[in-house]
């Protein structure tokens, strides 16, 4: 079974976070939301109180086939300046696993100097700060094993691109299929 962990901070875009949790989970992925907190509890961009499946510093990179961070304001921003979710995000990369970032969340990818010689996409007033990419202005943009969205109106082809990615596009077709998203990706 494919795992994922999804980091939150306080200031998550909760919808970018719990639609990719929902269809990868579909999909039959283990996902583990993580708190960059101290504790469990995060409270989102939009004032919703979430409880995540785990603290952050209890998790290990080499448990995942892909990390994934939300955006979200201060969500971004936590999650940019957290040295742990830094350094699990460089290490997934270096391990060739999947590292996958929506909306403004792409700039952490940046700053961890992840983006380096790739494309990708974020949130339009964040795309000043994608550092090292070429930045493509489209909804969902792969390059090797970093997968970036453009916002929260890209979550569903964002999360099916993950789903396709990590089980095959039978797998992310289905799920497709089964929420009634009407577009292909």
């Amino acid at each position: 079974m494919k795992r994922a962990c999804v980091f939150m901070a306080n200031g998550t875009e909760e919808c970018e976070a719990l639609l990719t949790v929902d269809i990868l989970r579909r999909a039959g992925v283990e996902v583990v939301t993580a708190s960059v907190n101290q504790k469990p509890e995060i409270l989102s961009s939009h004032n919703v109180r979430m409880d995540t499946d785990a603290v952050a510093a209890d998790i290990q990179a080499a448990d995942f086939d892909l990390v994934m961070l939300p955006g979200g304001m201060p969500g971004t921003l936590n999650l940019k300046e957290n040295d742990f979710v830094k350094a699990v995000c460089q290490q997934a990369a270096a391990a060739g696993k999947l590292v996958a970032a929506i909306c403004a969340a792409p700039s952490a990818l940046a700053a961890f100097g992840l983006l380096e010689g790739k494309k990708a996409t974020a949130y339009p007033s964040f795309t000043d700060q994608l550092a090292g990419a070429t930045v493509v202005k489209e909804p969902v943009v792969e390059d090797g094993d970093i997968i970036t969205g453009w916002g929260l109106g890209a979550s569903i082809p964002f999360s099916l691109a993950l789903v396709r990615r990590l089980c095959g596009a039978d797998a992310a077709e289905a799920v497709r299929q089964a929420i009634g998203y009407p577009y292909s990706f």
